[in-house]
Parts: structure tokens; C-alpha cells; sequence
């Protein structure tokens, strides 16, 4: 878990939550966070995530542990004294009030003086760039241009953290797009420290200065979002984050942090170490789509195994083939979509290649793999 108390802002300590009194929804929570950070809990539905915003917002009683901010308990405070602001998926905008009175809301309930509220709504209005847009309802509102306001709404009393319950999931594509630079773009400019919940993992590695994924209410790893798509902690996060191959494997070898397993077939593949140990008699070997060559030209890779072509498709900017291995795992590679892009008939047999650096073995945990059943 985190590496370090430098600069913490928000603690999780040993938090844990249940309902019934028998099964963990959050399990052993640990997080550190900084001031003016962007983090995200990610993970699939649920795995805890949403369970822990609401316990920090104080609309979910913590079963035992403890939440600080600034070295201060917070787990007592009532919800409205702990100065946090918050945006859902649904706006949550008073339809009966305008755009101006919506912002001022918040202001007025804190007993802001009338002059200071105008100023700080124009403010905010236009950090919005939506200055011209005071006086409509939120009926009158594009659906990005509500999350906009509902943004500003969370900002505009200065909150001490701001947290983000699947704000985007509302949108289309193109909105979610657009919305993902306007968050991002405020927070660098005002420098809040904001906590993201999304199960979409475009969305956190984007956006987040780190990200905490979750997996049946525990984290399995807490690092940036470079971290955790080039160096997975197990073959959960590794097959969560982006897309993966993963192949089984067996007889793990271990010899200065480079495991060396066999497929069933006869091929060897070498990797480098998620988190095996010489105690494992099988593994999973991780390797990204885009580390895979296609071998037509006889280059000369740490791995080579056979494989036979099953089907391609076209994405526009990128072409995606699937090959079958000898050991009847199906593996996907991603390559540019250029003139050097190869062909290929159903069935043709070619040779897959990557480096040992491109991979990793992990202990072979089905439990911990989203999609598997153990």
C-alpha cells in the first residue's frame, strides 16, 4: 500500500465495512492520499469502491477503522460539517432554480454575504465557460452542460475534498470525452483534491494522478496510472487494465527476478516476475496485444511460439488479429494499421514473438481474474 506518510492530506486506516455482520463489503482498507491529488478507485460493480466514497462522505457508518483528514478524525462528523463537495452521474441540480441559483445555493447555506455570492457565481460561471447560461433551468441544459454545473456547484464553496461518484456515466462518448478535459483542466487550475469512483479504466488511467483498483473489497494495487498498466501487481489488475493476453503456463523457474515456464506443446516462454515463487506449480503469463510481432520476417525474439490465424478486425486506427496457441489459448495482437499490416487465411500457421520485458508471470489465482471462475 502507500509508500509514504510525505505530504498525506487523507488517510484510510484499517477501515472496513459490512451490513449484515458477516461478509466484508471493504475489507482492511490502507490509502494515503495527498493534498491536490486525483485519485481513483476503480474496479468492477461491486468490488467496494462506491462503499468507500459513501463511508468518507458520511453516508455509510464505518464498521471499525478510522478516516482522517489533515491528522483529524472525520468518522463522527456529521455529513454537511466535513466541508466535502460532491458530483453524481445524475447532476443532483434543483430543477425549480436557475442555472445562478443552483451555484448560489451552497454559498447561501454557509451564510455567504449576497455581494460576495454574486461575484463568486459569475466567478465560477465563467470558469465553466458558461457565463451566458445563468438564468436558464436545468431542463434548458445540454446533458454535458449540466454535469458542468453540477461541477461548479461542488467547487464553488471551496471544499476541502471533492469526491465523484461515476460522474460521467450519463453521457455519450463524445460528452464523456469532453467532460474528462473539463475536469481535469479545472483541477490543475484550482488544485482540489478530488476522489473519482469509475469502473471505466480509459476514464482513470486519463484522468487520475493515482489509481486504487479494487477487487471483492480489497486493493490490489495503488500506483499511477503508468505504473499500473506497465507493471501490474497480479493478474488481476494486469487483465483489468487495458487489454491482456493471458496464457497458462507451468513449472515456473525462477533465476534473478526471470521466470522461465513451459507451455503445454513444448514451448518455453521467458518472463519477468509479477509475483511468483518457486513454490508455484503453475503461472500465468501476462503480455499486452500491442508486445506482440507477428513473425514474418524470421527476427529473433526472447519468446516464439506457434500459432494458427482465427479471424482479424478492422478498428481504423489499429487492426486486431487472433491467433490459437498449440496449448488452446487464444491470444490477440494489435498492430498499426499500415501498409505493412500483414494478411492472413483462416488456419495459416505463422510464428508470435515479444520480449522477456514485455511480459510477466503471475501465480495462477483464478479467483483473482475478472471473467474467471474458480
Amino acid at each position: 500500500m502507500p509508500e509514504t506518510n510525505e505530504g498525506e492530506f487523507l488517510k484510510f486506516a484499517n477501515v472496513r465495512k459490512t451490513y449484515d455482520q458477516k461478509t466484508l463489503v471493504v475489507k482492511d482498507f490502507n490509502l494515503h492520499i495527498k493534498q491536490g491529488e486525483f485519485v481513483t478507485l476503480l474496479g468492477p460493480s461491486g468490488s467496494g469502491k462506491t462503499t468507500v466514497l459513501m463511508m468518507l462522505a458520511g453516508f455509510e457508518n464505518v464498521t471499525s477503522g478510522a478516516i482522517t483528514v489533515n491528522g483529524l478524525p472525520i468518522t463522527k462528523t456529521a455529513p454537511h460539517k466535513r466541508n466535502i463537495g460532491m458530483v453524481f452521474q445524475n447532476y443532483a441540480l434543483f430543477p425549480h432554480m436557475t442555472v445562478a441559483e443552483n451555484l448560489s445555493y451552497p454559498l447561501k447555506v454557509r451564510s455567504m454575504l449576497g455581494a460576495q455570492i454574486k461575484d463568486r457565481v459569475a466567478h465560477y460561471l465563467k470558469l465553466i465557460e458558461l457565463e451566458q447560461f445563468g438564468s436558464r433551468y436545468p431542463g434548458q441544459l445540454s446533458g454535458g452542460q449540466r454535469q458542468r454545473v453540477a461541477l461548479a456547484r461542488a467547487l464553488i464553496f471551496e471544499p476541502t475534498l471533492v469526491l465523484m461518484d461515476e460522474p460521467l456515466g450519463a453521457l455519450d462518448k463524445k460528452l464523456r470525452e469532453q467532460m474528462q478535459l473539463e475536469i481535469t483542466r479545472l483541477h490543475k487550475q484550482l488544485g482540489f483534491t478530488v476522489i473519482y469512483v469509475t469502473h471505466d479504466q480509459v476514464e482513470a488511467l486519463t484522468m487520475s494522478s493515482r489509481i486504487a483498483v479494487f477487487n471483492e473489497g480489497v486493493v490490489q494495487q495503488y500506483a499511477t496510472p503508468d505504473e499500473l498498466y506497465e507493471r501490474p501487481a497480479n493478474a488481476f489488475v494486469a487483465n483489468f487494465i487495458g487489454e491482456n493476453n493471458l496464457i497458462p503456463a507451468r513449472s515456473p523457474a525462477i533465476e534473478n527476478n526471470t521466470v522461465t515456464a513451459a507451455l503445454e506443446g513444448g514451448s518455453v516462454i521467458r518472463a519477468s516476475n509479477g509475483n511468483c515463487d518457486t513454490a508455484d506449480s503453475e503461472c500465468i503469463v501476462s503480455i499486452r496485444p500491442e508486445k506482440l510481432i507477428i513473425q514474418t520476417n524470421g527476427l529473433k525474439l526472447d519468446n516464439q511460439v506457434d500459432a494458427r490465424f482465427l479471424a482479424r478486425h478492422y478498428v481504423g486506427d489499429f487492426i486486431r488479429y487472433y491467433f490459437a496457441l498449440p496449448n488452446g489459448s487464444h491470444i490477440a495482437v494489435k498492430t498499426l494499421n499500415d501498409k505493412n499490416a500483414p494478411d492472413f487465411t483462416e488456419g495459416q500457421s505463422t510464428v508470435l514473438g515479444w520480449a522477456a520485458k514485455d511480459c510477466f508471470a503471475f501465480k495462477s489465482n483464478t479467483k483473482s481474474i475478472p471473467g474467471e471462475q474458480a
